[in-house]
């Protein structure tokens, strides 16, 4: 009983720290712009396809990976200078409108390219599964909780240790205060989407052995990864971490307990409860903001 428990709980530990991955991207964007990138998600689909047909085409696992994690944050960086960037001074519903616009482009262009069909990438070691206490955990998911762990205390260092990250964050307080004492606010914005494309392919890297990609892939974890960022509350990157985390671990149990069938049903359930219980999320401040 207690195998089966920790086996379902290290299952949603797994997923949660991608949907982490995802919702910090998510942050990192509404903290520059106050905006929410709704094309998070095809940047975590985006990446894992680069990799596999990276990969299919004979290029060694770690090469393809970081030119696929490369790619995907130039991407990123494009969108935000091409995209929304020139359209900074219009409403944020017309810039919210181009995220979308942008996220199916991304879509488009792998699905003609690519083609519809799911792909596979390896792991990053042997798929022998570990025994812990009786539950069998593979070594991908080592690494999915590793690299997450290792993003999380990197970023938590940057946002606090360097000049750039505390620039991200006086931006993130007041735009206007941060641009008065010379703070390059749009450079932020610029930057910011490029990290959150690097956090979603390095999601979508880590995963894709687990779960296999395909074109479509991106649309269902870019919404979890907006429930767990909302979940925890808007703005926080701590509560990114905790929601993406308590998020695979609700969806590993409800599939365990009640029936998989609900296992996607649960976070857009979680999502209609946090707007009438806690708006503002488990971390999040306690402000308004129409986004």
């Amino acid at each position: 009983m207690l195998s089966q428990f920790l086996q379902f709980l290290l299952a949603g530990l797994t997923v949660g720290a991608t949907y982490a991955l995802a919702a910090l991207g998510y942050t990192l964007v509404y903290n520059a712009s106050g905006m929410i990138n709704f094309a998070q998600g095809e940047f975590i689909m985006l990446g894992a396809m680069t990799a596999s047909a990276l990969v299919a085409a004979g290029f060694p696992l770690l090469s393809s990976l970081a030119i696929a994690i490369a790619f995907t944050t130039l991407v990123g960086f494009a969108m935000a200078k091409f995209a929304v960037e020139p359209a900074r001074t219009t409403s944020m519903t017309s810039l919210i409108i181009i995220t979308l616009g942008a996220g199916q482009v991304i879509r488009g262009a792998v699905e003609i390219g690519l083609g519809k069909g799911n792909h596979a990438l390896p792991g990053l070691s042997d798929d022998r599964p570990l025994n812990v206490l009786g539950a069998a955990l593979a070594p991908q998911a080592l690494w999915i909780m590793g690299i997450s762990l290792v993003i999380v205390i990197t970023l938590f260092w940057y946002f606090n240790s360097t000049m750039h990250g505390k620039a991200l964050v006086a931006t993130s307080h007041n735009r206007l205060a941060a641009q008065l004492v010379g703070i390059n606010t749009m450079g932020v914005l610029t930057f910011s989407f490029a990290l959150s494309a690097a956090l979603g392919a390095i999601g979508g890297v880590l995963l894709a052995p687990i779960t296999f990609t395909s074109y479509s892939a991106g649309t269902m974890l870019g919404l979890k990864g907006f429930v767990a960022a909302a979940f925890g509350g808007l703005g926080s990157s701590v509560g990114a971490v905790v929601g993406g985390l308590a998020l695979g671990v609700i969806e590993s149990m409800t599939a365990a307990y009640i029936s998989a069938a609900y296992k996607d049903a649960v976070a857009f359930v979680l999502i209609i409860l946090l707007f009438l219980l806690a708006p503002h999320g488990l971390l999040g401040a306690k402000t308004s903001d129409r986004v």
